[in-house]
């Protein structure tokens, strides 16, 4: 691993095809009622962290699961890594089938403190076009990096890992509210769906004993593709030109959460309550003629 000083950033640029079979899986996880998105059709709302995983080869991977740093992520000597949030602006929702090009860089690196000690703030930008250089979407993504330690969350009993699977996800509540549930396979299924190995999402003791988390922890993206899926269900005729989504505080596998939308002119709040407040939410803009 490059010492701090030496690393310097670099591209990731290649020509990827959106598979169906991710696509699928997502669909197969959600089990909400709406169909899988076949060939040829438009991905929905940040369905693109399924469609197009990248899976890096098993000698790359760090003690936590996720590659090693000093490749393309800085070598950031922090231990607990969170998906804090971004922001995606779709210009043209790339079709289930078809060849795009993906370019991906660090755009920043930046310490901060905060009420846990030190942080680093790290920005990726990721870029999608199609093969004639149309653009389609624009992506940042912000990761940040601290310290590990206790968490002020209430212990989750490690029984819930026996817990008999929740089914689907979400389950309506009202017109403006859905439970969203989580069980220890979903968290795997998605984690594979994914290509996401970091064990926090599936491996209790490292969860609990080395990051010092209360339990597993639900994925960001997940959280953030769950209020993405409300939208969905809710509006299915809306088009969605910009999402801002951020990530608050944790929420661990087992406890109750609900998704609430309130829709505005042109725009759409979306909140993940889990017990402690919200965890996630997202900002969504919508076409012009888009509903």
């Amino acid at each position: 691993m490059p010492e701090p000083e030496a690393w310097e950033p670099h591209a990731l640029v290649g020509e990827e095809v959106v598979e169906p079979g991710p696509v699928a899986s997502l669909a197969a996880l959600f089990d909400n009622g709406l169909p899988a998105p076949r060939e040829g059709d438009a991905l929905p709302p940040l369905w693109h962290w399924v469609a197009l995983p990248r899976w890096p080869v098993s000698s790359r991977l760090g003690l936590d699961g996720h590659p090693v740093r000093g490749g393309f992520l800085p070598p950031v000597n922090l231990p607990r890594r969170m998906f804090a949030g971004g922001e995606v602006v779709v210009h043209r929702a790339p079709r289930v089938g078809e060849t795009v090009r993906r370019r991906s860089i660090v755009d920043s690196v930046a310490e901060k403190s905060g009420r846990s000690g030190k942080l680093v703030l790290v920005q990726v930008r990721t870029e999608l076009s199609g093969m004639d250089g149309t653009p389609y979407l624009e992506e940042r993504q912000d990761l940040l990096h601290r310290e590990a330690g206790p968490s002020s969350a209430p212990a989750v009993p490690e029984t819930a890992a026996a817990l008999e699977p929740v089914g689907s996800p979400f389950r309506r509540t009202d017109g403006q509210t859905w439970e969203f549930a989580t069980d220890p396979t979903l968290l795997m299924r998605f984690s594979a769906a994914t290509a996401n190995a970091h064990r926090i999402h599936y491996d209790w003791p490292y969860a609990t004993r080395v990051e010092g988390y209360p339990g597993l922890v639900v994925h960001g993206p997940l959280m953030s593709l769950a209020l993405a899926e409300v939208l969905r269900l809710d509006s299915p005729a809306s088009r969605v030109r910009r999402i801002s989504h951020r990530n608050h505080a944790p929420l661990f596998c087992g406890q109750p959460a609900q998704l609430r939308a309130s829709p505005g002119a042109g725009s759409v709040a979306l909140d993940l309550l889990g017990p402690s407040g919200p965890s996630t939410s997202l900002a969504v803009e919508l076409s012009e003629d888009g509903g």
